[in-house]
């Protein structure tokens, strides 16, 4: 059975300029914005929906996540660390005593600690939860600088979102990070740079249900498109992503120590918030349309 299991080890750079090394984190999230770019623009046109309303969009939607998954991370699974280092929760960088880990990145900057240095690690951390809140912020100011309902906007944006949630999971994996718990399925994942135990490949379950919801999301435009608008599509999103995380959670390790003794972890609680969101405006907008 044993050799059954995926022994997995990527190299976290996917491109190394020599002073520039992109991981494959983040060409996974730039791959995953890039598909929603595209897919929001074709849903605006076949809506009639003019540029000059499209092209702010992309630059809202990349500041909203950013923020909010960042904040999100920094607030919900390490508030105590970032709170005293919040220069670390704003920006790309690392106070740190070993300077190899980071050899591939940019530079080093002094801190005034002989001991330690400012490295240049990218944001180590994002939350969902934070990006999915960043965005709905960003998008509210976005509706209201282009004259657009706002409603309708987040039901555009949810009907692609699924297609970006699968993208980052996606470039979780590649960085074995988010693992699952220990397992003998034979699909088990050994994550090599954690240890030598076969576990289940927690992101890859999330990245399949996320390109699953993707479709059925454009199924039910394709078949209603009469539903934009009503707040459904935000709610069939919402509804499907943080119920099936809620579940997946139940695959994988606790990311912070604090949940350990907890009944529910960190994020199936604040899923929930979400799922109820999602099913209320689900309901809502069946009886709209």
């Amino acid at each position: 059975m044993e050799t059954l299991f995926i022994h997995w080890n990527p190299d976290v750079i996917a491109i190394d300029l020599g002073i520039l090394a992109i991981r494959w984190y983040s060409l996974c999230w730039c791959l995953g914005l890039a598909a929603v770019y595209l897919l929001m623009h074709k849903l605006y046109k076949q809506q009639r929906i003019s540029e000059e309303q499209f092209e702010p969009m992309f630059m809202y939607c990349f500041i909203g996540i950013l923020a909010g998954a960042r904040l999100g991370h920094c607030l919900f699974y390490e508030p105590d660390y970032f709170l005293s280092h919040p220069v670390e929760m704003l920006l790309p960088i690392k106070e740190t005593a070993n300077p190899e880990r980071w050899t591939s990145w940019l530079m080093w900057v002094p801190t005034g600690n002989e001991q330690t240095h400012w490295a240049m690690t990218g944001y180590e951390g994002l939350a969902s939860h934070g990006g999915t809140l960043g965005l709905m912020i960003a998008l509210w100011f976005y509706a209201r600088k282009v004259k657009l309902n706002f409603t309708h906007v987040l039901d555009n944006v949810a009907i692609v979102t699924p297609i970006c949630a699968f993208a980052i999971r996606m470039g979780n994996l590649m960085n074995s990070e988010i693992i699952g718990r220990p397992t003998d399925v034979p699909w088990a994942f050994i994550f090599e740079r954690v240890d030598q135990l076969p576990r289940h490949p927690g992101q890859l379950y999330e990245a399949l249900c996320y390109a699953a919801f993707f479709f059925v999301g454009w199924y039910f435009y394709r078949k209603r498109p009469t539903l934009v608008g009503t707040g459904f599509f935000f709610g069939l999103c919402l509804f499907l992503i943080f119920l099936s995380r809620i579940f997946v959670e139940y695959t994988k390790e606790n990311q912070v120590d604090f949940e350990s003794g907890m009944l529910f972890n960190m994020g199936q609680l604040l899923s929930v918030p979400f799922v109820l969101l999602g099913t209320y405006c689900m309901w809502k907008g069946i009886k709209k349309a």
